[in-house]
């Protein structure tokens, strides 16, 4: 029954997570409330930071994670398998369309719309990770000063700044995620 509930979790959040990646972390956010042991004690943070610390994308890292930890190797190949099929139908039944009406006012509308909608997604889900990165728990009675984890916001603040440097620019994000993994290390985050 696991399998089937995997399979049909990650089968929808491939099928409506429009725009990839990011995109996919609302669901991503949904399934961890409803079967948080399939990712024991990780958030959505956590998970995000595994699946980008690893080849491939987001999606498929984090189905292939949350199946292997819910079901073992066959629940990480149905949730990859799950997540991947619906790009891959799609992908299949509307390209030769697509390219016949691509000039298409209609079309064309309907990828507009689109862009801001999926912007709106990553925003979202970006919003969650910021939040869950940065600060140690909800806001309570010590106030928003409380609650800020001052380390990671240091690391995220340098981050952010080398990030606009031209020269720090072009280094490849894999050292980044290394340094990142070394300063947590270091710094105790």
């Amino acid at each position: 029954m696991t399998l089937l509930i995997l399979f049909w979790e990650f089968f929808q959040t491939g099928l409506f997570a429009i725009g990839g990646g990011l995109a996919t972390l609302p669901f991503l956010q949904k399934i961890l409330e409803r079967y948080p042991d399939w990712f024991g004690s990780l958030h959505v943070a956590d998970v995000v930071a595994i699946a980008e610390s690893t080849p491939g994308p987001i999606a498929v890292n984090a189905a292939s994670f949350a199946g292997y930890y819910a079901a073992g190797v066959p629940g990480a190949l149905a949730a990859t398998f799950a997540v991947v099929l619906p790009s891959f139908i799609i992908a299949s039944l509307v390209s030769r369309a697509l390219e016949q009406y691509r000039n298409s006012r209609l079309i064309q509308s309907a990828f507009g719309a689109l862009r801001p909608t999926v912007a709106g997604l990553i925003a979202a889900a970006g919003w969650v990770v910021l939040r869950t990165a940065l600060f140690s728990a909800e806001i309570g009675a010590g106030g928003l000063l409380a609650a800020i984890e001052w380390k990671s916001v240091a690391l995220f603040a340098v981050l952010l700044v080398l990030l606009h440097l031209p020269k720090v620019k072009s280094i490849h994000p894999v050292v980044y995620i290394i340094a990142g993994g070394a300063a947590g290390l270091l710094l105790g985050l």
